[in-house]
C-alpha cells in the first residue's frame, strides 16, 4: 500500500473512531448507534447494488426500496425485537417479489429479485446484530470488544502481512492476504479482547477473553475473505470510494459484521 493510501486510512481511521464511540456510548435516549448502522447499511446496499448492476447490466435491483428495508432490519431490535425483525423480513421478501411480478421486463425479474434480497440479508440482517448486541446487558461493552478486537485484528494483519507475509492465506479470492498476516490478526485480536473485557468489566475470564478474541478474529477474517470473494466476482477492486483511504462502506463492514455476530450469539448461549 502507498504511503499516501496509509496516511488516508489513518487519518479517516482518527475522525471516525470518536464518533464510533461516542455513537455506541451514547445510545439514550437517541439510539445514535442505530442511526449511525441505519445510515451506513443504506449506503452499502447501494454500493452493493452498483456493484451488481456494472457487472451484469441486466439486473436491476431495488435501491429505494433496499435502502429502507436495510433500515427497517437495523433498527427493528428496538420494536418487539425478533417478531418485529421477523415481520419486516417476511413482508419485504413478499413485497419486492410482488413488485417484479409488474415489471415490463421480466427475463431477469428473478435474478434482480434475488440479488435485493440478498443484499438486504447480506447487510442488513447481518448489521442488525450490532444492535442486538448494544441492547443487551452490558451492551456497550460487548459492542466495544467487537469492533476494537475487530479492528486490532486488521491493523496487525495488515502490518504484519506487509513486513513478514510471503505465504498466500487465499490467492484465489484475495491475493494480498497472507497466512503470516492471518497468524498476526488473530494474535492482535486475542491481546485486545482481555483488555476491553477488563476496561469494561464483562463477565468473562481473561482465558474466556482471549478465546473470544480468537473467534472474532477468525469470523472477521472470513467475513472480509466473502466479501473479497463479491468483489473479485463483480471484478471490482473497491465497493465504493466513500471512506477515503478504505474503499466504500461495504469495504468497511465486511469483517465487523461477521464479527459482530459471533460476539452476540456467544453471549447469549454461553456468557
Amino acid at each position: 500500500m502507498a504511503a499516501t493510501n496509509l496516511k488516508q486510512r489513518l487519518i479517516t481511521a482518527f475522525l471516525l473512531l470518536p464518533v464510533v464511540i461516542g455513537a455506541t456510548w451514547f445510545n439514550e435516549p437517541i439510539p445514535w448507534l442505530t442511526l449511525g448502522a441505519a445510515i451506513w447499511g443504506a449506503f452499502a446496499i447501494v454500493e452493493l447494488f452498483n456493484l451488481v448492476k456494472k457487472h451484469d447490466p441486466r439486473v436491476k435491483p431495488l435501491y429505494f426500496a433496499g435502502a429502507l428495508w436495510v433500515a427497517a432490519l437495523i433498527a427493528a431490535p428496538h420494536f418487539n425485537g425478533q417478531v418485529s425483525q421477523s415481520a419486516v423480513l417476511t413482508v419485504g421478501v413478499i413485497a419486492s417479489l410482488v413488485w417484479y411480478l409488474f415489471k415490463k421486463e421480466k427475463g431477469s425479474a428473478f435474478l434482480s429479485w434475488a440479488w435485493t434480497v440478498a443484499g438486504v440479508i447480506y447487510i442488513g440482517l447481518l448489521l442488525s446484530h450490532l444492535i442486538w448486541l448494544r441492547l443487551l446487558p452490558d451492551g456497550a461493552g460487548w459492542v466495544f470488544l467487537a469492533l476494537f478486537a475487530t479492528f486490532a485484528s486488521d491493523t496487525t494483519a495488515y502490518f504484519v502481512g506487509s513486513l513478514l507475509g510471503k505465504k498466500r492465506l487465499a490467492p484465489s479470492i484475495s491475493p494480498s492476504k497472507t497466512l503470516e498476516g492471518a497468524i498476526g490478526g488473530l494474535a492482535g485480536s486475542m491481546i485486545m479482547s482481555p483488555l476491553v473485557v477488563m476496561l469494561f468489566d464483562l463477565p468473562v475470564g481473561w482465558i474466556e477473553a482471549v478465546l473470544m478474541g480468537a473467534l472474532i478474529s477468525i469470523f472477521g477474517q472470513l467475513g472480509d475473505l466473502a466479501e473479497s470473494l463479491l468483489k473479485r466476482n463483480m471484478s471490482a477492486k473497491d465497493s465504493g470510494k466513500a471512506v477515503p483511504g478504505h474503499g466504500g462502506c461495504l469495504d468497511r463492514m465486511d469483517s465487523v459484521v461477521f464479527a459482530v455476530v459471533v460476539v452476540y450469539y456467544y453471549v447469549i448461549w454461553i456468557v
